[in-house]
């Protein structure tokens, strides 16, 4: 059964009262209380309210407020009724938050007083992409632990089940999407080949690569289950009529009536992309790749550099539930712009923090490793890798994967930490694997 919102009737509420209400200092206060986060009646109507207001008073004087009010602004996509979806971009502190973006994520990321070596922003953005590749893999259901996924992405261990394999697959995606489809146009082409990687090894052959057809009964809800389901997606036809102008959107060959800034339309991008559910299974890998393929291919850079899924995980019901508002309360895109916006403001906090306790952690450790040791920057991310996770090994064909290298390189920096004895060398069959010896830990003290 579909999971229906409550959504009541004000119809009914005199005119009058709700003129008098507007004038209530107590009143107005609530009204601001709930543009941030942006709350449901679901909330709304378990709230305090002042004498002489009841819950469904406010609630009138929201909605007529957020619907004729607010700068509402029409977006281009539109449901099966034919009744498109709108926001509003009365929201405390949005231009705020888009300014900083534009200054961060569109140009230096790296705000600290610490400057950033090389190496140091490459290892971010590597991190950056791992995480963002499990994360999403883990909101559609892998179970598969954030250690695990990261032993596999860095050793380049072969998936031994479905859950790994959409990591794996996830974070291939991620690093073509950042190599190379982020100068590319959208088109059918580019979305089936995208899917096709999302879902290598986790779905059918005859599933992959093609829109789903009504007769695939495709539902969104808990684990696939029909008890409680979230949302029934268009029919195909709808679907393909509906592609194309979504596939011309986010080409920027189809315009909103207004300026919509690059961080909202990636985030409206994301919406669409869910909302139409186009394939079979991998609908919300596929949105959230789209999601980091629009900023990216719009120069915000930075963006590689924060997981967003990472955050989301933490708050998978508040996702849900923002496709659900969205979806059932008029319309109203503000609730997943609202969602999507908080959850980039976390995830730059949650950077920031990362990014500095490394570079302290970078600063003593290489000192030590260059001053004493000789190593390069390769041999040092290696050796805290093995330090921040005990009993991993890597291989010389693992090097030359995690950190670019040629192989001649790759045997020469395990070769050089081995003669130092920071690793040992183990052979088991034809591969030679190293292993952090007790060194390594010293080097950290």
């Amino acid at each position: 059964m579909l999971k229906k919102i409550e959504n009541p009737d004000i119809s009914g509420i005199d005119n009058k009262k709700i003129a008098e209400l507007l004038q209530n200092e107590k009143a107005r206060l609530l009204v601001q209380k709930s543009l941030s986060p942006y709350v449901h009646w679901e909330k709304i109507k378990h709230w305090p309210v002042s004498e002489g207001i009841s819950n469904l008073e406010l609630w009138a004087i929201i909605k007529i407020l957020r619907n004729k009010v607010f700068d509402r602004k029409n977006s281009i996509i539109k449901n099966e009724s034919g009744i498109f979806f709108s926001w509003t971009s009365y929201l405390p502190k949005l231009e705020q938050f888009l300014h900083e973006i534009d200054l961060r994520l569109g140009g230096n990321l790296f705000v600290t007083e610490n400057q950033m070596s090389d190496e140091l922003q490459h290892r971010l953005l590597s991190r950056g992409v791992m995480e963002e590749a499990i994360a999403s893999s883990q909101l559609e259901g892998a179970h598969t632990s954030r250690k695990v996924a990261k032993q596999i992405l860095l050793e380049g261990k072969k998936p031994r089940n479905k859950d790994e394999q959409m990591i794996v697959n996830n974070y291939q995606a991620m690093r073509l999407i950042e190599s190379e489809l982020k100068d590319k146009k959208l088109d059918e082409e580019f979305l089936f080949s995208l899917h096709k990687i999302l879902t290598k090894n986790t779905l059918e052959d005859s599933e992959i690569a093609r829109y789903r057809k009504d007769e695939d009964e495709i539902i969104v809800g808990d684990d696939g289950s029909k008890n409680e389901i979230y949302h029934i997606p268009p029919k195909e036809k709808f679907v393909k009529e509906e592609i194309k102008k979504f596939i011309a959107y986010a080409n920027n060959e189809l315009l909103d009536e207004n300026f919509t800034h690059p961080v909202i339309k990636a985030i409206i991008i994301h919406f669409w992309l869910g909302y139409l559910h186009p394939f079979v299974d991998g609908n919300g890998r596929m949105a959230r790749a789209l999601f980091y393929w629009y900023l990216l291919r719009e120069k915000y850079w930075a963006f590689g550099y924060l997981p967003l899924s990472k955050v989301m995980k933490n708050s998978p019901a508040q996702y849900r539930d923002a496709y659900i508002y969205t979806e059932q309360d008029d319309n109203d895109l503000t609730y997943f712009i609202e969602y999507n916006v908080n959850k980039i403001n976390q995830a730059m906090k949650e950077f920031d923090a990362y990014a500095e306790r490394k570079w302290k952690e970078n600063t003593k450790m290489a000192k030590i490793a260059r001053d004493t040791y000789q190593l390069n920057d390769r041999q040092i991310q290696l050796l805290r890798y093995f330090y921040k996770n005990k009993d991993v090994t890597t291989s010389v064909s693992s090097h030359i994967k995690v950190y670019e290298t040629s192989r001649i390189t790759a045997m020469k920096d395990l070769k050089g930490l081995e003669k130092q004895e920071l690793v040992i060398s183990k052979k088991i069959g034809r591969i030679v694997y190293y292993y952090a010896t007790d060194k390594v830990g010293k080097l950290f003290e």
